[in-house]
């Protein structure tokens, strides 16, 4: 897909987002009255739209993405879904030189976590189904840990005051799709888990009404996940800023810089939270 469809897309999608904000801004009205009513439990509902899908340093689907949230949260619980759905076709290049057709990059994921006191401790479900055929390759309900689409990550982090607002987070991958060396040396072909490990530092600030949040992420091994050696994998900051659209709805729009040193590829991300 060339960069004018791309932007086709983006444009269409963004159109169809802006349509349902208001849906989703009532929803958020709803939980705060229900917040100040006494009433400690409360779902949230949401979508962004980026140009694209940049996690932890890597791109996932080369093509603008809408990745739709829904949580519920009670006396610091919380649980939810998050997705991610490219709008356009992707390719993958392997060792041999094979260029295939991966289709529409899809990812669905559940959590669990539980916050006290800044410190939160979080188990993730990552899972990735068959972008060219849904029905086939990764079933959802395949929990064996050689053949899943399943990948779980268990996760702490710490959020300082807002004196002091830095963020710290480390999360390693326990079971399923992260696999260690096969005999040729290469990470995800092995038949042990590798228990790939990320460890991220942001800190968040306020300059002339917009947020600025710097973050540095990096990896103590190699992953199949992440990049073959050890090193900083994600690089960059982020701006970020709300636009009043009307007295009960503001439009939360951001751009990141990215840089992954390990894979020297860079990216400049634009994304609305709705």
């Amino acid at each position: 897909m060339n960069r004018t469809t791309h932007f086709r897309s983006f444009a269409l999608a963004g159109l169809l987002m802006v349509l349902v904000s208001s849906g989703f801004a009532q929803l958020q009205d709803e939980n705060k009255m229900e917040e100040k009513t006494g009433n400690p439990a409360s779902f949230s509902a949401g979508a962004d739209l980026v140009s694209r899908y940049i996690w932890r340093g890597a791109d996932y689907g080369d093509s603008p993405a809408i990745q739709p949230a829904l949580a519920f949260s009670v006396s610091g619980f919380k649980a939810g879904f998050w997705g991610s759905y490219s709008l356009g076709q992707y390719s993958r290049q392997f060792n041999n030189g094979t260029v295939v057709n991966m289709g529409h990059y899809a990812e669905f994921d559940t959590y669990l976590s539980y916050t006290l006191k800044g410190f939160t401790i979080m188990a993730y479900d990552y899972f990735l189904p068959n972008s060219l055929d849904p029905n086939n390759g990764n079933r959802y309900f395949d929990y064996n840990n050689k053949t899943t689409g399943h990948t779980f990550e268990v996760c702490l982090s710490w959020a300082g005051p807002e004196k002091f607002p830095l963020q710290l987070y480390a999360g390693t991958l326990v079971y399923g799709a992260d696999k260690d060396k096969d005999a040729s040396g290469t990470y995800g072909m092995g038949s042990k888990n590798n228990f790939s490990t990320y460890f991220e530092a942001a800190y968040q600030f306020n300059v002339g009404g917009f947020g600025v949040k710097p973050a540095i992420g990096g990896i103590p091994f190699g992953s199949s996940w992440y990049g073959p050696y050890g090193g900083v994998i994600n690089l960059g900051f982020t701006v970020s800023k709300s636009i009043v659209i009307s007295k009960e709805y503001s439009l939360p729009v951001f751009c990141s810089a990215i840089t992954n040193p390990q894979a020297q590829s860079v990216f400049l991300v634009f994304g609305i939270s709705l």
